[in-house]
């Protein structure tokens, strides 16, 4: 570089050096020291790589629920396959119901405070004074030859010590007979599955998730999975394929992960025919067993058991669902590549609002998901009604909302239906797309929140969804306990995580969409992730890289920001400067001759300039350009052009200073006198140099009235008041208590 050019350079930085005062925090530096690293198994694009693997978990199970002393039996055999390139000596299953064990209460323990005024059910959450059995009894553990393999638990992990190397590219065989307690899922905190029990009938609907040992996930990044289930964090799975038998009282209906194999020995001719009939129907419902013959069911009581039986492709886990109450309807839904069944099964206490509403629900989340990642690709979809909560599974929900006495209110209603769309829409993220829960809750509740609500806004326009808006309160809140999003699940607070794992990371899939990236080129991003990792385990760095790789977009800047810090969005419109050009004692035609040319206000109140535009544009003087500032350019700028094209013109100078700390690209409406609008967007990367203030000139040729920053609400502002020029004034505490006297 030429030594004038560099001394040029040096002089320039120190006048920038000079201009910002405060620290710099490197808001545009890249996160590839806060992410893992790239390597042959996930590539610095975000794609699996050459050398991926994973491993894989088949199930055989035989399983019999016992409905006089509510357990559950079984017997199962587990086909391993070690795909990795290291030789196991141990493997690791999962025993989740061990965190009911009264001895494993500090597990999941999520508030702990004795205060005034508890009620009962507050008060046996956290002492649990009635007691309950509850936990697994393993049996026996066996080799394929029958051989006993010895074993330890740990807490809701069980380390099972192999009587032989099981090595890379091998497979094996372990047999398992358990048993446990179902639990009364009204008796503790954050029930997730277990039996609810209906006293005016004395019956039950039973939840069996979580209710056989299960391989734990030995991965490139981990290794084994060694986090133990504290109900917050939920899980992180190998796919396999499921063969299960389930035995049940014979009047029990059971809906399940899988496709059932047996119709023609546990359901009706009557019911099977309706069911053929529901495979043709596209439009609505049919009706497999109505809320007369479901009452009559009720009554029974049957002594005798049948068995159903199963098989599911590829899938997760496996849950199902059993009671005599349930009605059951069933409608297809055509997707592109797939025919799915969208079923529901509900006790008559749903009634009439899961009848009407529930598949209809399963049917939008099909749609809308499969339009956004992939077509749905297993035979079923179903949703069950419980109380309480909503828990998802491949192929099968259980989903809370009902009505009281048949009627339910508008926000009751929204919130059953977004519960069942949430829930479904778990098919994807994590049940295919298949992140680890029990590490990075978001990762699953984050992306299925985005497009849960990507499906009210478009299939029920009349619903409250989330935007930007929403987050605002979280986003305002005390730093000394918010957490980053990139926080492990079960190290968030309870009264936090709703808002930082389900809605922050929604919010900010939101801004990339509409707002930074772009719905088009953000969708083909979105769903290269979702194509690339399916029946995979993907990363938070894996997510990261794809969007920035299939948009060739540097977001390295939003993500530090928005998932690995807690600063917010607060930017204030400091400053407008307006200034208009007008010609004095020159002669444009003559560009020999010296002239100055003023940018000239009609008034020098300054006070006025600062608060609003009554007091005009600005005064400055705009020089004819001396040759020495062109160095050794010979050509030279049309001044007197410049001079014509800016005369009459208003030229505006904006100062936005960055108050919360997370920078965003600045969204500018500008408001003219005449009452017409117009938006400029500045991108983020106008901070790179200056993280807390910026400044910005434009050319309009109108005048301007008043300028907002962040008109439509894009980036989750969080003080509005601070955004306009002139400033909007809020109501004192005195005007709002007098103007509400004069109302009274």
């Amino acid at each position: 570089m030429r030594l004038f050019i560099f001394s040029a350079l040096i002089a320039f930085s120190m006048l920038s050096i000079k201009a910002q005062t405060q620290p710099w925090q490197g808001k545009f530096e890249p996160i590839d020291n806060m992410i893992t690293p790239p390597n042959t198994y996930r590539t610095a694009s975000g794609a699996p790589g050459r050398d991926y693997w994973q491993q894989r978990a088949n199930y055989k199970i035989k399983v019999k629920l016992n409905e006089s002393n509510n357990t559950i039996t079984g017997e199962e055999t587990i086909t391993y396959y070690n795909n990795s390139p290291d030789d196991l000596s141990y493997l690791w299953i999962q025993l989740e119901q061990n965190v009911n064990k009264k001895g494993n209460e500090d597990f999941g323990g999520i508030n702990n405070n004795v205060k005034d005024g508890m009620t009962t059910r507050q008060m046996q959450f956290l002492t649990r004074a009635i007691d309950f059995p509850a936990g697994y009894s393993i049996k026996h553990v066996k080799d394929s030859n029958g051989n006993n393999i010895k074993t330890m638990v740990n807490n809701t992990m069980m380390k099972v010590k192999l009587n032989s190397l099981l090595k890379s590219g091998e497979s094996t065989s372990i047999s398992i007979a358990w048993s446990y307690p179902v639990t009364d899922r009204s008796m503790y905190l954050l029930s997730r599955e277990g039996y609810e029990y209906f006293p005016a009938d004395d019956n039950t609907v039973y939840l069996m998730a979580h209710w056989f040992p299960r391989m734990a996930v030995y991965n490139d990044t981990e290794g084994w999975q060694n986090q133990q289930f504290q109900k917050l964090g939920e899980f992180a799975l190998e796919f396999g394929d499921y063969d299960v038998e389930i035995t049940v009282p014979e009047d029990h209906i059971v809906a399940a992960t899988g496709l059932l194999q047996n119709s023609e020995s546990v359901l009706s001719k009557t019911q099977r025919k309706r069911l053929d009939a529901a495979k043709k129907s596209f439009h609505k419902p049919v009706m497999i067993i109505t809320k007369e013959e479901a009452e009559a069911n009720e009554k029974q009581k049957s002594k005798k058991q049948k068995t159903w039986k199963f098989k599911a492709s590829n899938v997760r886990d496996f849950a199902f669902a059993s009671s005599r109450k349930f009605m059951w309807d069933a409608q297809a839904v055509k997707l592109p590549t797939n025919t799915v069944m969208a079923m529901s099964l509900y006790p008559k206490e749903g009634l009439p609002v899961w009848q009407e509403e529930s598949t209809k629900a399963i049917m939008h989340a099909l749609e809308v998901y499969s339009e956004a990642t992939f077509d749905y690709p297993y035979p079923v979809a179903i949703s069950v009604n419980t109380s309480n909560i909503g828990m998802e599974f491949p192929m099968i929900s259980f989903n809370g909302g009902r009505p009281k006495n048949g009627k339910i209110s508008p926000a009751a209603k929204q919130g059953m239906i977004g519960t069942i769309i949430h829930e479904v829409g778990h098919n994807w993220f994590p049940m295919i797309v298949s992140s680890d829960e029990r590490k990075w809750m978001w990762m699953d509740e984050g992306l299925n929140t985005f497009l849960h609500q990507r499906t009210v806004a478009e299939r029920y326009p009349d619903f409250n969804s989330v935007t930007p808006k929403t987050i605002v309160p979280f986003m305002s809140g005390d730093k000394n306990i918010l957490r980053p999003i990139m926080t492990t699940s079960d190290s968030e607070l309870m009264s936090q995580f709703g808002a930082n794992f389900y809605l922050k990371p929604t919010v900010g899939l939101q801004m990339l969409r509409n707002s930074i990236i772009g719905k088009e080129l953000f969708d083909e991003a979105f769903k290269e992730y979702a194509n690339r990792w399916k029946y995979k385990h993907p990363n938070p760095a894996d997510l990261f890289r794809t969007l920035e790789d299939a948009t060739a977009t540097d977001l390295d800047w939003f993500f530090r920001g928005w998932f690995f810090t807690t600063d917010h969005v607060d930017m204030e419109l400091s400053q407008v400067k307006w200034f208009k050009v007008y010609e004095k004692d020159t002669n444009i035609e003559d560009q020999n001759k010296q002239s100055k040319v003023k940018i000239e206000a009609s008034s020098k109140n300054v006070e006025a300039q600062t608060k609003d535009f009554s007091g005009g544009p600005e005064t400055i003087t705009m020089n004819t350009t001396p040759d020495a500032a062109y160095g050794q350019f010979l050509s030279r700028i049309n001044e007197p052009e410049l001079r014509k094209q800016l005369s009459g013109k208003n030229i505006y100078e904006i100062t936005v200073k960055n108050v919360g700390g997370l920078v965003m690209p600045v969204t500018i409406e500008w408001v003219f006198t005449d009452g017409s609008k117009e938006i400029d967007t500045i991108p983020a990367e106008v901070w790179r140099r200056n993280e807390y203030e910026i400044t910005k000139t434009f050319v309009k040729e109108k005048e301007v009235k008043e300028v907002n920053l962040d008109p439509n609400f894009d980036y989750a502002d969080t003080d509005m008041t601070n955004n306009s020029f002139p400033k909007t004034e809020s109501p004192s505490e005195f005007d709002t208590f007098k103007n509400r006297k004069g109302k009274s």
